[in-house]
């Protein structure tokens, strides 16, 4: 570094070191000085919570409950086709009703007939099987349920009754919530008429 810059360089931070002890040695300006404290300043200060009680309400709540059970029913099951009698019936029916209905009509008349005579045969057939073994009675598990409410009676905590110290009285308020040791208040200052 030549002389020239030695010399620039002991100038600057003379100078530098200067005012910035000045900076530190001046009192700070008269707009900067808080009068009052911050929270005060708003119209809030805190108070002391003396007392914090629960307000306390009866809820009834009903509770569903589906209970269920077992039923023995009688029902009546008429005889199935499938049933050998009943099927053997019902077929030599439809076979006497068709060559009956075939002797009636001609050509297309006559196919119709027929179909007619063994339908109504058939009916036949099975009407006399089921006369003949009867509608038969079976018992039958049923399941039975049904739904009832039970009614119970809950506390529930409906808010707080909340005392608190102030300027050495005390006050009471309702809150929503526990507020803990202390508690907010709004603090207003009015001129006396």
């Amino acid at each position: 570094m030549t002389a020239v810059g030695r010399a620039i360089l002991n100038v600057i931070l003379v100078t530098g070191l200067g005012a910035s002890s000045l900076a530190l040695a001046t009192p700070p300006p008269v707009w900067s000085t808080p009068r009052q404290s911050s929270s005060s300043q708003d119209g809030y200060e805190y108070a002391s919570v003396v007392h914090a009680e629960p307000v306390v309400r009866q809820v009834k709540v009903e509770t569903p409950r589906r209970e269920c059970w077992d039923e023995t029913q009688t029902v009546s099951v008429d005889p199935h086709i499938s049933d050998p009698a009943v099927g053997g019936r019902t077929l030599l029916g439809g076979i006497i009703g068709g060559v009956i209905g075939h002797q009636f009509g001609s050509g297309s008349g006559q196919d119709a007939a027929t179909i007619a005579g063994v339908a109504i045969g058939a009916g036949v057939g099975y009407d006399s099987a089921r006369r003949a073994y009867g509608t038969q009675q079976t018992d039958q598990v049923v399941q039975r349920c049904q739904t009832r409410y039970e009614n119970q009676y809950e506390e529930r905590i409906d808010g707080y009754q909340v005392t608190y110290e102030y300027n050495g009285r005390e006050y009471t308020t309702r809150m929503p919530y526990d507020p803990g040791s202390k508690i907010r208040v709004h603090v207003a200052v009015a001129p006396a008429e």
